[in-house]
């Protein structure tokens, strides 16, 4: 059976996933990983900005704002 890849960006307000994969490179990728976005970890989509980019994220009891094009490199299950 084949699943299409979902990363955060999927996600609507109210929404939890698990992060599987992260496909950032380079600096963002480390900052992602210091944020706690690591295989594993539960990610909660707060809120939405009224454009729609940043999108406010819970991760391990903190709120985070990513902007969409970063979020798209996160793979959620």
């Amino acid at each position: 059976m084949h699943h299409s890849q979902k990363n955060l960006t999927n996600l609507k307000t109210g929404d939890s996933a698990r992060v599987k994969a992260l496909l950032a490179t380079g600096g963002i990728r480390r900052r992602l990983m210091d944020l706690g976005l690591v295989e594993g970890t539960t990610v909660k989509c707060v809120q939405e900005s009224p454009s729609g980019d940043p999108v406010a994220y819970g991760i391990r009891g903190a709120i985070i704002a990513l902007r969409r094009e970063d979020a798209g490199t996160i793979l959620v299950s």
